[in-house]
């Protein structure tokens, strides 16, 4: 297998993937009917705890059409189509149908998403690329990182790198996408696959309160971390709706916790790999002018434009959206969902003489940054959910 051309990042080394094991486990879901939301990215939508059906629910009813141009999954990372040589495992098929059910729940609940791409896409009738779907765990008893991990690297994906994130007590991996024969300028779902970024709560590192409740939710899941891939593509938790004091007690000392208790193993995030774009948006800034004109809040923290220490890698995000969410013991409270993120991957510098029609994604900046991470993850925080636009 050949190695990628890694840049540094400011991150541990991964110990080559090696601690990445299957879980075993059995359990109950809980489904949630995603509403047709409301393009109005300041309206939260509310999350009902029913069962799903066939009839009520199809990845296809909440896709993205642009001049009946599907718009979906994915971009790519390393070679032409984005992989890093490693081979496609298992029914691709069934793969793509899984990441767009995935996708389907994420835009039924997340109204900016939705709008973001359709007005990104109306832009000189662009196709849409996915640089990476991004989701949250709990890192303890099965539920961390390997949990989601699973699905992924049973059809072909690679561990890559290692992020820390120290203050948010939290770890991340990416992985790299196998390699698929995708026809010249495919996308959506018969395009190039995208990277997959899983990060982790680490739980032993809370309060004995945070991870009594964690552990309490986990433990009430059974062998749900054995289906963290079916939970996402569902729309479903696989735990009981938690108390509001509990889920107060973990917003307190961290949101992402909170986060995750109440979202589960939805995508937290896609990104629009905007150097793909064929208008002038393929420039993050003037995509970021564009976003902002058209009403949409942007994660202010640490500045609107992330940048790499290399310059290479520039990414930016919306605020998340929020959605009602009802209690178990009958309250309900307006709480974070998913946003959407932009992220322009630069030519590396020994490619920099290369015409731009002839520059590949592996002529790009691969990888994450932790920096930029840490701050995209404000995306869902209280602060910049009640700060103000402008």
């Amino acid at each position: 297998m050949r190695l990628s051309r890694m840049l540094p990042l400011s991150s541990s080394a991964i110990n080559n993937g090696s601690h990445i094991s299957s879980s075993t486990l059995p359990s109950s879901f809980y489904s949630l009917t995603p509403r047709q939301p409301s393009i109005n990215p300041k309206n939260p939508i509310t999350r009902n705890f029913i069962s799903l059906n066939k009839s009520s629910f199809s990845p296809l009813k909440y896709s993205i059409f642009t001049n009946k141009q599907y718009m979906s999954t994915v971009c790519s990372s390393k070679s032409d189509n984005g992989s890093h040589d490693s081979p496609f495992q298992g029914g691709e098929s069934f793969f793509r149908e899984v990441l767009a059910s995935m996708e389907a729940v994420y835009l039924s609940r997340n109204p900016t998403a939705k709008a973001v791409l359709e007005l990104v896409g109306s832009v000189a009738d662009d196709q849409i690329c996915y640089d990476h779907f991004a989701f949250r765990t709990f890192g303890v008893n099965g539920y961390g990182i390997d949990s989601m991990a699973k699905f992924f690297l049973d059809f072909g994906y690679t561990p890559r790198e290692e992020l820390r994130f120290p203050a948010k007590k939290l770890r991340a991996l990416w992985f790299s996408p196998p390699s698929v024969p995708t026809s010249r300028g495919g996308s959506g779902v018969n395009g190039p696959l995208p990277r997959v970024f899983v990060s982790e709560l680490l739980v032993d590192q809370m309060s004995p309160q945070t991870q009594d409740i964690i552990k309490k939710y986990t433990g009430i899941s059974g062998s749900g971390n054995k289906h963290a891939a079916l939970a996402s593509a569902l729309g479903s938790l696989t735990w009981e709706k938690p108390l509001h004091s509990e889920f107060q007690q973990l917003a307190r000392e961290s949101e992402y916790a909170a986060w995750t208790l109440v979202n589960g193993y939805a995508l937290n995030h896609a990104t629009i790999s905007t150097h793909q774009l064929k208008s002038r948006l393929r420039d993050i800034k003037n995509l970021n002018q564009f976003i902002e004109k058209n009403g949409f809040k942007l994660n202010s923290e640490g500045g609107t434009l992330k940048v790499s220490p290399d310059g290479l890698l520039q990414q930016s995000s919306t605020v998340a959206d929020s959605i009602h969410f009802q209690f178990s013991d009958g309250l309900t409270e307006s709480v974070p969902c998913s946003y959407i993120e932009f992220a322009e991957r630069l030519v590396l510098p020994q490619y920099s003489n290369l015409p731009l029609e002839e520059v590949k994604e592996h002529h790009r900046r691969d990888g994450f940054e932790v920096g930029n991470a840490d701050k995209i993850f404000e995306s869902t925080s209280k602060e910049q959910l009640t700060r103000k636009a402008g």
